[in-house]
This record gives C-alpha cells, structure tokens and sequence, in this order.
C-alpha cells in the first residue's frame, strides 16, 4: 500500500548533509513496513534490529565507534555491510533508548550509512531520559494512521485520488462522482486509517473481520499498558482509553471519566496516552496571533483518538450492513465527523512537524462560542466548522469572524465544494462580512491548497 510518507524518505535519503532520521508514530500505523518497503524501493542490504525481540543487541550500541559496531553487526549478521549501499533499521527503540544519543557518531562519523530509527512509545520513553540528546544531529518523521487518498490507492481508486488532487474551487463535480467519494469516505469512516484494517477490508470488503481486527489493535495496546506499570495501574489507563470516544467533539472534562476517580489520576493516565499517540490534544487558542499555540490554554482542551475505526472498537459497534453504518452515522455523526475532520487535517502537516491542532471556545454565560478547528494558511488563520450532514448553524462562525476581522473560513460537510460571499447579522446584530470555503469530507486534505 502506498504510503505518502515515502516521499520523504526519498528526500532524506538523497541529502548531502544525512543525518540518521527518527521514525515517529503510535503502535501498528505501519512503521516497520515503511522502512521495509523503503528499503527494498531503494535496493538496500536492510541490517534490521528489533530491540524488543533481540534485547542482547543494544549492548553493542553502547559502543561509541560506528566502525566498531558494523564490525560486530557483521561477525553477527554473517554478512558484509556496505555502509553506501545499506539501511540500518533500529526498530522499537525505545527499549533502548541510549542508543538515541550515540546515533551522533554515525552522523560524525558514518554519514554514508543511512540509519533509521523507530518506536511507538518513544515520545513516552524520553520523558525519563537521563542522556543528552544529540540535538542538531538527528532528523525526525511523523507517521499517522492511513489518510482518505491513502485509502482510496490501498482500494485500487488511484483515479479518484487524481480527481481529488487536480479538484478546484470553481470545479464543477459531477453528482455520481460525488455520490461515490461520499460513500467511500463513510467507508473510510468506519475502516479507518491502520494499515491492517484498510488491507482487511481492501481484500474481503468485510466488515466483521475488520472489527475483529479492531479489536486486536485495541487489545494490543491494552497489553501495552503494562510498559506503564510503576506509573499509573492499567485499568486506569484503560478507563481513559475507553471514554474518550463519547467526549469526541467536547471539551475533555476529567470527571467525565470517573467521577470517584482523582482528577490528578486520570488526567496523569491521559498524558502517557497521549505520549503513547494514541489519542491527540486539540487545545484552544484565541486565535488573535500566530502561532496559534503561542496563543493556546492547555487547561481547554478536547481530545480526539488516533484512528475513526479503533473508535467504533471502543464503542464496542461492530457494523455488518450499509444500513448499520448509516444509523451509527446518524446518531453519533457529529462525534465521528469532527474526530475523521481532524485526522486528516493532521496528515496535512509537513512530515518534519509534529501535528498540533487548535479550536476555539468561549464559555461566557449568554454568549457561548465554539470553532471546530483553527489551522494556519501561510500567514492566515483559518477557522473550520465541521458539520455531519449538508446544513448546520454556523452562529458560532458568524460571530467569530467579525470579532476577528478575518476574512476565510472553511465549513467541511457533505456537500459538493463551493466558495460563498457571507454577508448576516450575527446574534448581536453586527454585519459580519467573509468567504465561506464550503468543501465535502473528501477534500479535507487539500484544505491549504484550496484556501
């Protein structure tokens, strides 16, 4: 299945100046097949460690000679490792996270050999690190769960991914065109974005054995809560995990979770998930100067997970019928809508960043207020409404954008795309004057392009 993500690689790979790269991102979005796949692309020996199945190996990495370690590798590997013509993987680093920091040496001292690390609780790991980091001397790439058009390529749809791709604002989009996009995305919507979930449903079109692929990913990371241990008991973590699918579109309200429970715990198991990438922090900014987050609250948040389709797992739904997909959708889709809204807004970002969405929120008495989403344009910032079906209230926008003076915003509905001169008076009377970008669901990944 082709990944997006596998362009930067390439980029990385042809630099002058290389440094060895940190491969980011939750458990099971497809790391390891990434580099795999990279290197069998690029025609590389891959010299492949798994630190989590071959733990005796990250003795040799304590070693401060690139040279030294290669020549270990080999005598081990039973193979000669041509550093100009090899990868060297470095998979669930995390077990072994020192080895981060003697990766300067083979920056220094081995730039010929292309080295990749990666690890699904990294970010959780180096919370604790005692090392000094190699700052200057190491790149890093951030993987996220399958987007939409990756979706459509895994499903033999390259044509509709031209589609969507070369789709202007002025376009006219014929209604079946629509029709079929719009039914792939709640495909899209109940599959999700993990590599073994699309390639399931890629192969059989089954969705019972897609949710019991589900469940088995959501299983897994259970069992991962053990790493935890000594921090925060697992069936705490496991509470967190389970209630954030019914707060999706909300404000994360910790007593929502367990009212007996201490609002410092759970808001302490929420922060490893988050490390972990399981789920993401949407934190509001008031958007009155960029960047947004030099703007943000982090005591206002919400909290959406990593994968539309691991929600449905954790809300124990398992769909076997069209119908039972559109009733989920009907009675849930605003939740569903803003949570898929975001998760491709996050593969938006440049690979290089990691992803950090923003919305807005006023909760004075009588004069309530909520944006979905704020993203930044170049140097615009642009709110975004995500509305389920094809109409919705956009009071909140309204008012919004002339308190703002901004001049574009973007509603993401069912509808075909269109570009529409708002000229209403708000709730408080005032004219409020601004284009409203209106695009379907399918479209979200070319937002920036759009705008």
């Amino acid at each position: 299945m082709k990944r997006f993500i596998s362009h930067n690689l390439n980029e990385w790979f042809e630099k002058n100046d290389r440094k060895p790269v940190v491969l980011r991102g939750a458990r099971q979005v497809g790391k390891t097949w990434l580099v795999r796949d990279f290197a069998k692309s690029r025609n590389l020996n891959l010299v492949e460690i798994n630190f989590e199945r071959q733990t005796e190996y990250s003795e040799i990495f304590k070693e401060k000679s690139p040279q030294n370690i290669l020549i270990i590798l080999e005598r081990l590997k039973g193979f000669r490792i041509d550093k100009s013509k090899s990868l060297l993987f470095l998979d669930e680093i995390q077990k072994a996270p020192h080895i981060l920091a003697n990766l300067r040496w083979f920056y220094e001292e081995a730039a010929e050999l292309a080295v990749i690390a990666t690890g699904s609780l990294l970010d959780f790991v180096l919370q604790d690190h005692q090392f000094s980091m190699p700052v200057g001397r190491l790149s890093y790439l951030f993987m996220e769960p399958m987007s939409f058009k990756e979706f459509l390529l895994a499903v033999g749809e390259e044509i509709l991914v031209e589609f969507i791709e070369e789709t202007e604002i002025n376009s006219i989009v014929n209604e079946n065109i629509h029709n079929k996009l719009m039914s792939y995305f709640i495909d899209y919507l109940t599959v999700g974005g993990m590599p073994a979930a699309v390639k399931e449903w890629a192969d059989t079109r089954s969705p019972v054995a897609v949710a019991e692929i589900h469940q088995n990913l959501v299983n897994t990371f259970i069992d991962d809560f053990n790493k935890y241990s000594g921090r925060v008991p697992t069936e705490r973590l496991k509470k967190v995990m389970v209630a954030i699918p019914r707060m999706i579109g909300n404000k994360f309200i910790y007593t929502n979770v367990d009212r007996q429970e201490n609002i410092k715990a759970t808001k302490q198991a929420l922060e490893l998930l988050i490390s972990a990438r399981i789920c993401h922090k949407v934190c509001h900014s008031s958007a009155r100067g960029l960047p947004l987050s030099a703007q943000q609250d982090e005591k206002k948040f919400k909290i959406i997970f990593m994968d539309t389709g691991l929600v449905s797992a954790l809300m124990q739904i398992i769909l076997k019928t069209p119908a039972e997909i559109h009733e989920l959708l009907r009675i849930n889709s605003g939740g569903i809508s803003e949570q898929a809204a975001g998760q491709l807004l996050r593969t938006t970002y440049m690979k290089f960043i990691d992803p950090n969405l923003h919305y807005y929120i006023r909760e004075a008495r009588g004069s309530e207020a909520e944006i979905d989403y704020l993203i930044q344009a170049k140097t615009a910032i642009i709110p975004v409404e995500v509305k389920s079906g094809s109409a919705g209230s956009l009071k909140s926008l309204h008012q919004f954008m002339y308190e703002r003076n901004f001049k574009k915003a973007v509603r993401i509905n069912s509808e075909k795309p269109g570009l529409i001169d708002v000229d209403v008076k708000t709730s408080k009377g005032q004219n409020s004057k601004y284009s409203l970008l209106s695009i379907p669901f399918y479209l979200t990944e070319e937002i920036e392009r759009l705008v």
